[in-house]
């Protein structure tokens, strides 16, 4: 592991570099080291990518939402970065995310979409938001908005559903993830109790289906949840649930084991992990599913660097990966 470890210090994305030292290693995020590394972050290659088609006021086209290139999705990918917070350039993509959910077109659906008593929205997206303006220090009030909405509409068995077939009175993985990691954060920063409650019974969805397993019979529920992606957008994978589960300090419920042992399972030789499928494709040409940025791209036998990352973080907030004596 040793081995895996100091090639990804020697990555030639700092974003990469910067994660293993904070998040594996542990280093203290104020050190001039670290604070340096970020301003690699900002001028690094996926970065200039990510914004190189903002126009001269700062913003994206299309439409905020576009798949994956508009500015909610580029915003969020920032975040994931660990791009530098309070960076005021980046306030006109803030203004075309907000300006879309607190639009009358957006807000007009809350009523339209409530059926059976279950508003059936996508707080997906008011979780994408909220991760991505704490991550990158722009909130500002208007946060609280997002975050009511999503403790407004979150279903009885703790976690968020868009479907509107009213026979359906089960959570979605996919719309109950990222508003689940979007409430971690908010908690952490603010101490909200309310928020606390809502993000550990929306924990329960996956930790009581094994992170993957329908309860019914124990069978997988999707076989896209046990393949692994980078990045995975508003899907959801085992690898990215467990990540979640990890930043809300839930990673040592046994319930987690065998969604942990599949991921052992897929290590590669070298203490890599691959990144086995993609949402994405790299193009020029605006289609749905476009990105700017190539991820590494897939592979049964190469390392991705951003799914090994990832893949280590959560052994190690597990239990199961211990640093050497020497790493680091």
């Amino acid at each position: 592991m040793k081995i895996v470890i100091n090639k990804l210090l020697q990555s030639a994305d700092p974003s990469i570099r910067y994660r293993v030292q904070v998040d594996i290693l542990g280093k203290d995020k104020k050190s001039p080291h670290l604070h340096d590394l970020q301003r690699e972050i900002k001028y690094s290659h996926h970065v200039r990518q990510l914004l190189s088609e903002r126009d001269v006021d700062g913003k994206l086209p299309p439409h905020a939402y576009s798949k994956w290139d508009g500015a909610h999705w580029v915003m969020a990918a920032l975040a994931d970065l660990s791009y530098p917070a309070g960076d005021e350039t980046l306030i006109p993509l803030r203004e075309q995310q907000l300006g879309w959910l607190f639009s009358e077109r957006h807000q007009n659906n809350f009523k339209k979409r409530t059926v059976d008593g279950r508003v059936r929205m996508h707080p997906s997206q008011e979780g994408n938001a909220v991760y991505s303006l704490i991550m990158l220090g722009l909130a500002d009030n208007r946060i609280e908005k997002l975050v009511q909405r999503m403790l407004d509409w979150q279903w009885l068995d703790g976690g968020w559903n868009c479907d509107m077939n009213p026979e359906v009175k089960i959570s979605s993985f996919m719309e109950s993830l990222l508003p689940l990691r979007a409430l971690v954060f908010y908690e952490q920063q603010t101490g909200d109790p309310k928020a606390k409650e809502a993000y550990q019974r929306s924990a329960e969805i996956f930790l009581k289906r094994s992170m993957c397993k329908r309860q019914r019979d124990g069978e997988i529920m999707n076989h896209n949840f046990v393949a692994l992606h980078y990045p995975c957008y508003w899907h959801y994978d085992i690898l990215f649930g467990l990540k979640v589960i990890a930043e809300a300090g839930l990673i040592l419920d046994e319930r987690c084991s065998d969604a942990l042992d599949l991921l052992e399972s897929k290590q590669l030789p070298n203490g890599g992990f691959p990144a086995e499928k993609k949402y994405y494709q790299v193009t020029d040409k605006r289609v749905s599913g476009r990105s700017l940025v190539d991820w590494g791209g897939t592979s049964k036998k190469h390392m991705n660097e951003w799914v090994t990352v990832d893949a280590i973080y959560v052994l190690k907030e597990a239990g199961r990966f211990q640093l050497s004596t020497g790493e680091g």
